[in-house]
């Protein structure tokens, strides 16, 4: 959530893009950065137990549910509202569920873990869907995804998390997940926005036009996915076949 507001003052400091390139550079890599953060968040949740104990059991099997769930439920409601299934949504609403989960990993049940999932995967993808109708240019909807994403399970955590959640006739930990929403929120903001600004002050925060146009990879890296180069391998009949690297 604090990463949703501070990427949220980042985006409003440096504004808009004049040249904007939706589509990703390599989906087998986004995957694979999918499952190692999956794998690794069992780990972040799952640890957090400092033991190897049923509540690390429990952490860890509502984070893989609650992933499973929001993965499911954003590419099912992206087909629903007539978009199309993609793996990048895929990718999108496990990192989401992952998110969700992990205030209340330890303290809900494998349900309640599926229906944070799924609450998180559609908040966020509409968040998503509405955030491209505003000029804020959030570039990787950290805003939408992450900060969402981690709003809704504060406040599902305060709803669900065993025995003190509003289910089970609690209200107190509900009301201070909820004053600690708004109170983390407008801290992250506020300072963030206060350091972006005093950044700016002594550095410069935005590549040039010419370099937004040609692409960060190449401009700030020199990098890029493609190569020219050529080899040259030798078959069974010595015959030489110009393979592209």
């Amino acid at each position: 959530m604090s990463a949703g507001f501070a990427a949220l003052a980042g985006a409003f400091i440096l504004g808009k893009r004049e040249h904007k390139y939706h589509q990703p550079a390599n989906i087998p890599f986004i995957i694979l950065g999918t499952g190692m953060l999956w794998f690794g968040w069992f780990g972040f949740n799952a640890g957090s137990a400092l033991a190897a104990n049923g509540q690390a059991v429990q952490a860890f099997a509502t984070t893989c549910f609650a992933s499973a769930s929001a993965m499911m439920t954003w590419v099912l409601f992206d087909a629903l509202v007539g978009r199309k299934i993609s793996a990048m949504g895929a990718c999108i609403g496990a990192v989401v569920g992952l998110v969700a989960i992990t205030p209340a990993a330890g303290f809900v049940n494998l349900g309640q873990s599926i229906f944070i999932g799924f609450a998180a995967a559609i908040v966020s993808n509409l968040a998503v869907y509405y955030k491209q109708r505003t000029t804020l240019d959030d570039t990787l909807d950290v805003f939408p995804c992450h900060g969402v994403g981690g709003i809704v399970g504060m406040i599902l955590t305060g709803v669900f998390a065993k025995d003190v959640g509003l289910v089970y006739g609690e209200f107190q930990t509900f009301k201070y997940h909820i004053y600690a929403l708004f109170i983390v929120g407008a801290f992250t903001f506020t300072g963030s926005f206060i350091i972006f600004k005093i950044t700016g002050l002594m550095t410069r925060l935005r590549v040039s036009p010419d370099e937004e146009r040609l692409g960060l990879d190449i401009s700030q890296h020199s990098e890029t996915l493609q190569t020219e180069a050529v080899g040259a391998v030798t078959g069974p009949t010595d015959q030489k076949m110009e393979v592209a690297a």
